[in-house]
């Protein structure tokens, strides 16, 4: 007898858990002000915004956010990315943005990814271009020490993204991907790995194609002074169920990031490129050509 899986569903009473303890979250630095008044104590909340923060990024290392990492440290900026992946079958994929957008620390040890859905055009099929969902990040810090002490992080991340993208470009279910990241400098040398598996919102169907992948990067960075961080990343997924389990996806990314540039006071430039290629037999595309840039505050 064929063996039956329960299938990975988000009821909605779960949905309406995760909306009320968003909302109790955000409410609870207003509550810690002590003002006499609600008013009086949102408005104080985001006069103190930017020294909050500059005191939350001061407890951990002050490296640069790599190309295809996700840092485990908490950051402010406003992100592009721009990606040209290519495959062996002749296929040609611009994706504009990949989902990036505004990050934020509105609290103590905690950052908010607001994505922007990319927007896929290829060179073939025709009429395939199109935007894919909309992506999400919440980062929480658990322990971190500066340069000056340890020069060490660790975070938990729960991603998850809005079916809102076209048939083609879209998953068609809501992803949540549960995520642990570290990093450890030594010197001006430092290494930053994120290890997650990513869980669809569906029936045995939805499992199938989409399966559950398990992703694993790392990047390895040298600052040159001061602004030249060159690096070089590992990127691998393996597919632990669906139609595709037990395979393996390695991409090798060398690259370089230039940053943080002042600007005007908190204001700075951080931009990049590398080139992705795939060393396994299985991949989604052969080589990614990634530029980057970011405007942290």
């Amino acid at each position: 007898m064929k063996k039956l899986h329960t299938p990975f569903i988000i009821p909605r009473a779960v949905y309406s858990m995760i909306v009320l303890a968003v909302a109790l979250a955000v409410a609870t630095p207003c509550r810690a002000q002590s003002s006499s008044s609600f008013g009086s104590a949102i408005e104080n909340y985001f006069l103190n915004w930017f020294p909050r923060v500059t005191q939350i990024q001061s407890e951990q290392p002050h490296w640069v956010t790599p190309l295809v990492t996700v840092t485990p440290r908490l950051e402010e900026e406003v992100r592009y990315d721009q990606l040209f992946e290519s495959s062996k079958n002749g296929v040609a994929t611009d994706n504009f943005g990949n989902g990036k957008g505004i990050e934020l620390i509105p609290f103590e040890a905690t950052e908010i990814i607001i994505g922007i859905p990319p927007f896929l055009k290829r060179n073939m099929p025709r009429n395939t271009d199109g935007f894919g969902d909309w992506p999400f990040l919440v980062k929480v810090r658990l322990l971190s020490s500066n340069e000056e002490h340890d020069n060490y992080i660790v975070t938990a991340f729960m991603g998850f993204s809005v079916p809102t993208g076209s048939n083609v470009n879209g998953n068609g279910h809501a992803l949540f991907t549960p995520t642990l990241a570290a990093g450890k400098g030594f010197g001006d040398f430092s290494v930053q790995s994120t290890v997650g598996v990513t869980f669809p919102n569906g029936g045995h169907d939805t499992l199938d194609r989409l399966g559950m992948p398990v992703a694993f990067n790392t990047a390895f960075q040298y600052r040159i002074c001061k602004y030249f961080w060159p690096e070089f990343e590992t990127n691998y997924t393996w597919q632990s169920y669906g139609g595709d389990t037990g395979h393996s996806t390695l991409y090798l990314t060398p690259g370089i990031l230039i940053g943080r540039i002042p600007i005007h006071d908190r204001v700075g430039l951080t931009f990049g490129a590398g080139y992705q290629v795939a060393v396994t037999y299985h991949e989604k595309y052969n080589h990614n050509v990634i530029l980057t840039a970011r405007i942290p505050f």
